[in-house]
């Protein structure tokens, strides 16, 4: 029986010693992987004002890293302060910018670069300096050397005002139009539901009478005093934006909506709420069942808000949560945001109102 057992033993131990040595077989080292050389700025001081906030004011580039897998590079472009770039918590708070597979290049505008200086701790109209690198990942994450820009940003300029927008859709009452705000200086935003059945014509007056107003000219861009209607694309809500100093507007379809297994629509599709322009928020009528609900944008997870605490009547930017309904029925639900202007990204914050009727 020794025998035997001495036997199985040692045609064990081979097997095993056999398998050890396939797998060192196929046991791999990672290859060096760098940037070949170092990155570009196509200017190193920048001056940044309102004036160029919308002119392209920087391209950093860089060379292709080249991995021993052969799939797509992810790009990432990071900003920080120069005190942030070493030790042991170096570039952890910096200002990443995801730019894509295999891109190697992007452009910024003012408004963005100023964003970011102010983001990071910046002085506006003080010169301060930004480190900049570039993170190429594909099986694991290479990094270039730093460069450094030289900033001066400016402090955005508050601007009050707005203009109004009566309409077919509310029956051209100056009283009642819709209200766009000053987001800029010329420059106006504002939202508007344009109900099934309502004819599409509207003006844009720079106040609540009929003194001064813009219609359409003949390419449907703005004209002062202009009797021809300028005209939304169709029914539904929207998002408007029209520029003075260009003459230029344009309506985009814009909702938030309700979303949740207490709606039809489940997770998967937001049932879209209408924008009331008199009371200035986004109201629905809507039949739930048993479950929860929260909010979303334009039907799509990247901006959504749930509520942190059941009851607080504030729900939270990209908070997990949600609103429970405990009892199946009709309910009227209200959300009101103060998203005029988003540079500086969405509030933290918005209030809103779940009411069984």
């Amino acid at each position: 029986m020794k025998k035997y057992i001495n036997k199985f033993f040692l045609l064990g131990s081979i097997i095993i010693f056999g398998a050890s040595c396939e797998n060192d077989a196929i046991l791999t080292s990672l290859k060096a992987v760098d940037f070949s050389t170092e990155i570009e700025a196509s200017a190193k001081t920048l001056v940044l004002t309102e004036i160029n906030a919308n002119q392209n004011m920087e391209l950093i580039s860089w060379p292709a890293v080249v991995f021993p897998i052969k799939a797509p590079v992810t790009y990432t472009i990071q900003f920080d302060l120069i005190g942030n770039t070493s030790g042991g918590t170096a570039w952890i708070n910096s200002k990443r910018i995801e730019v894509g597979e295999d891109a190697l290049s992007k452009s910024f505008l003012g408004k963005d670069l100023n964003k970011i200086a102010i983001d990071l701790g910046l002085k506006p109209n003080v010169v301060g300096i930004l480190a900049v690198r570039v993170e190429a990942t594909l099986d694991r994450k290479i990094y270039s050397n730093s460069i450094t820009l030289t900033i001066t940003p400016y402090e955005k300029s508050v601007v009050f005002g707005a203009i109004y927008m009566p309409g077919s859709y509310q029956g051209w009452g100056i009283d009642t139009a819709a209200e766009l705000s000053a987001i800029e200086s010329g420059v106006y935003l504002g939202y508007v539901t344009i109900p099934t059945g309502s004819g599409l014509g509207f003006k844009l007056n720079t106040a609540r009478n009929w003194d001064q107003f813009y219609g359409a000219d003949k390419d449907g861009n703005l004209k002062s005093m202009s009797d021809t209607d300028l005209v939304m694309p169709g029914v539904g809500t929207y998002q408007i934006k029209a520029n003075l100093n260009t003459f230029k507007w344009n309506a985009v379809p814009y909702s938030w909506g309700v979303v949740g297994d207490a709606t039809s629509g489940s997770w998967d599709n937001s049932t879209p709420m209408t924008f009331d322009h008199v009371l200035k928020l986004w109201k629905i009528t809507i039949v739930l069942k048993s479950g929860n609900v929260k909010f979303r944008l334009n039907n799509n997870w990247t901006i959504n808000y749930g509520p942190k605490n059941a009851g607080s009547g504030i729900v939270n930017l990209d908070d997990p949560a949600a609103h429970y309904i405990g009892e199946a029925g009709t309910y009227d639900i209200t959300l009101k945001i103060n998203d005029i202007d988003t540079s500086n990204g969405y509030p933290k914050t918005a209030t809103y109102t779940v009411t069984k009727k």
